[in-house]
Order: structure tokens, then sequence, then C-alpha cells
């Protein structure tokens, strides 16, 4: 796990493109390891991105040889990344802690927040060299007391919730959102990602937000399980945790309407499909801190 440096103003120095955006295959940096599959990246490849390695594709293809779903599923829980965000930006939230934020692209946390508050603030914090490089790049015009990107792991609240990058950008005496989409699957049981959740819930305020999206077994018993083999030699494997236990990461807060459900049904924008009622391979919530 890799510890926090210091938010950046600037995209990070190195092999950026005129677009500022690292032609990442060609990119061989000495802190990034390519002989692993990176969570940020697989997801980015089932996106359709381009900012991933042989490694990635390699593990993203062995895991949708099990589940070809896999592709649909991630632009669900892209979807509803925007829609969680968008709602709390109606109802009053400008401050967003993004956690395990992945290589950012459209529909970002920040886009969608500033979409209805300019001024929304911002912090994106992933373990990844790549995902801080990127967000960097993404952020490199931006004003600095809105945005920040810290390199930190999910597993370590502490180095998050003291980080002087954090709190620069967030205000913890009023509402923030913690964002904690398709990340806590990648925390071991042994690791306590309940705890470590909670820890993060006890900091924030009253009126805050804990939004989360989290994978499950699905209604085709073993297919996701066979499709995690995809995770093997990546840097984190995949956990699947049923809806009770993905339900259980909202202690301290109270669930928004529907509750927890699968990630294609929480506030749709659309009438949903028998497709997308079939992509039952996951489960989110949003919930308020009182």
């Amino acid at each position: 796990m890799t510890q926090e440096t210091p938010a950046q103003e600037t995209p990070a120095r190195g092999p950026l493109g005129q677009d500022g955006v690292a032609p990442l295959p060609e990119w061989d940096a000495p802190q990034i390891d390519r002989t692993k599959a990176h969570p940020a990246r697989i997801y980015d490849y089932l996106l359709g991105g381009k900012d991933n390695f042989d490694v990635d594709r390699d593990a993203a293809e062995l895991a949708l040889a099990a589940m070809p779903e896999l592709r649909a599923m991630a632009r669900a829980n892209r979807a509803f990344l925007g829609r969680a965000v968008r709602h709390l930006a109606q109802a009053g939230i400008t401050q967003f802690l993004d956690i395990g934020t992945g290589i950012p692209g459209p529909g970002n946390t920040g886009e969608v927040a500033r979409a209805v508050h300019p001024e929304a603030r911002v912090v994106y914090v992933d373990y990844d060299p790549i995902v801080s490089a990127h967000s960097r790049a993404l952020l490199s015009a931006a004003d600095p007391a809105l945005s920040a990107v810290v390199q930190a792991d999910v597993r370590e609240p502490k180095t998050i919730l003291d980080s002087g990058a954090v709190h620069a950008v967030l205000d913890f005496d009023r509402p923030i959102a913690v964002l904690m989409v398709a990340v806590l699957h990648f925390v071991s049981d042994a690791e306590d990602a309940h705890a470590l959740t909670a820890q993060f819930v006890d900091a924030l305020a009253p009126g805050s937000a804990l939004v989360v999206s989290h994978a499950s077994e699905g209604h085709e018993a073993g297919k996701f399980g066979a499709a995690r083999e995809g995770w093997n030699n990546a840097t984190s494997r995949l956990v699947l945790r049923d809806r009770d236990e993905v339900e259980a990461f909202f202690a301290g807060t109270e669930l928004l309407e529907p509750g927890v459900t699968i990630i294609p049904a929480w506030r749709p924008d659309h009438e949903l499909s028998a497709e997308d009622l079939a992509l039952d391979y996951g489960h989110a919530g949003v919930g308020i801190k009182r």
C-alpha cells in the first residue's frame, strides 16, 4: 500500500502528451509495477478506455470470458456515480471526497458536481500513481482551493483523514459526500472493510453522505466467482459481498430511498429494461449521516 504524497497544482511531469494525458502503454515509470494488473486500469479497459497495460487487458479478458456482462456492469456503475453525485449536489452538498477514484473520464465527480455548483470542492484519492498522474493532469487548470489529488489507500483511513491536502480543500465541519464507488470490494474481510468505512463516517459532520457500490454474487451463482480469477494477479483481489453486507456499510447513516438496491435501480434516469434488471451483480446505496 502506498502512502500519501502531497497534492500538486500541476500535472505530474513525465510522458504526458499534448492533451495532458499520459500514453500509458509506453509509460514505464519506475514506481509502476507492470507485472501486475491494477483494478483501476482493468476498470478503464472495461469502460473502453486506453489507459491500461497488456497485463490489465489480459486480466479483464480473463474475467470477461467468464462474465461478458462485466462491461455493462462497469457502465452501470459509472452511471450510478453520476446520479448519486448529481442528487447530492442538488440537495446542497458542495464537498466531495472521492476515494478509489479510478482513472478520470467523462462524467467524473468534479464535472458532475460543478454542473450543479461551480464552486464545488473535490478531493480525488487513489493509491495508483497512474491514477494520480491523470487526476493531476485533469486538474492542471483547476483552482487549487477547490481541487486536490492525494495518493493514498482506502485501507489507511487515518492517512486520508489527517492529510493536509485534504483539509486544505474540504471543511470537515460542513457536510461532505464520501464516495466509495467500486472500491470496497477490493478490501478483504481480514482488513475489515466495515470498520474502515465506519472511520470515515465517524469523521463526518451531520448532513454528510456516504455513497457505496459493491460487487455481489448476482442471480447466476458462481458466475462472478469465476470472473474473479481476472483479479488473481492484480494488486488487489475482488471480494463479493451480499446485499446485507453492503447495507452494513451504512451503519450510522440513514439510507435514502430506494435503500440498497442493484446498481441500475438506484434512482434510475430511464425506465429499466430486462437487461438492466439482469445486471444484479452489484449493489449500491446512499446514506446520510444525521
